[in-house]
């Protein structure tokens, strides 16, 4: 009894020795192998692996993903301009080299934090000092962001950190200049309203002017048509007269007087005074237009 139960504590001192022995690295992170307070080995194959037991041989974990830096406050960066901007940043990195990560900061993500807030400072004034408010809120944003991002990788690299984007999430002015620039953006907006509302006005002339002309035309050409058709009819119409008086011209001469008649007495009041014996008479006499 007393063997087995030796052996039994034999094994458990022998199971948790062989525990002590084992860790694991999975693949959002690295392993730092340490002998007696020396950093061996970094491990950065995910899966099971063999080290000595403590205090011979101990493990530290580093974190391997993306992680971010988020300033708290804007920072006051200066243009070439003299116009102060409140800047607000946000910068994601990683650990790209364990052993200088470790060497420099001990591990501690926050004196990594810390030195990257210094340095992105610095490389932000330096950046945004040789460019206008224009060119940092507009047309060089994205290369400034790139030029930021570069800089700071290069300074960043000597201490196993990776910088992977550089972002600026709002540029606000100051308030002193604040008014100014916003009466400067009314006064540019004003211009170009009464640019376009100059070129509609143009615009509107042109198309009115351009209707006015199609419409002489078009009223040239209906009275031009219109002409030719009444002098057509009044042909037809005169062939159709003399073809037909031709037949009887005594009847002609009777129907023209008639005519005449009619055209001379077209209102109630028309008066005439002439010697009822001239020929415009002659058919109020006889029928046949001659004198009794």
């Amino acid at each position: 009894m007393k063997k087995v139960s030796s052996l039994m504590l034999f094994l458990v001192v022998l199971l948790g020795l062989a525990k002590t022995c084992v860790y694991t690295v999975n693949e959002r992170e690295y392993a730092l192998v340490f002998a007696l307070g020396e950093l061996k080995t970094v491990v950065n194959t995910p899966g099971l692996h063999v080290k000595l037991p403590p205090p011979l041989q101990n493990v530290v974990y580093l974190d391997k993903r993306i992680l971010n830096l988020d300033l708290s406050s804007p920072d006051l960066v200066q243009t070439s301009e003299k116009k102060n901007l409140l800047i607000d940043t946000f910068v994601k990195w990683r650990i790209e080299d364990p052993r200088r990560y470790w060497v420099s900061f001990q591990g501690s993500e926050a004196a990594a934090e810390s030195r990257l807030s210094q340095l992105l400072r610095d490389v932000l004034n330096v950046v945004v000092n040789k460019r206008t408010v224009n060119q940092i809120t507009s047309s060089e944003r994205e290369r400034a962001m790139v030029e930021i991002r570069d800089m700071l990788q290069s300074r960043m690299k000597d201490v196993g950190i990776g910088i992977v984007d550089v972002r600026m999430k709002r540029v606000d002015f100051t308030p002193e200049i604040s008014e100014s620039v916003y009466r400067r953006m009314e006064a540019e907006r004003k211009r170009v309203a009464s640019e376009e509302r100059s070129k509609g006005a143009a615009q509107a002339e042109k198309i009115r002017a351009e209707a006015d002309r199609q419409s002489e035309v078009i009223v040239a050409q209906a009275y031009r048509e219109a002409q030719t058709i009444r002098g057509e009819g009044d042909a037809k119409a005169a062939a159709a007269y003399a073809k037909a008086f031709s037949l009887d011209p005594d009847f002609a001469r009777f129907v023209r007087s008639l005519d005449a008649y009619k055209s001379s007495f077209a209102e109630k009041s028309d008066v005439m005074v002439l010697d009822p014996s001239t020929d415009f008479f002659k058919f109020f006499q006889s029928d046949k237009g001659v004198k009794h």
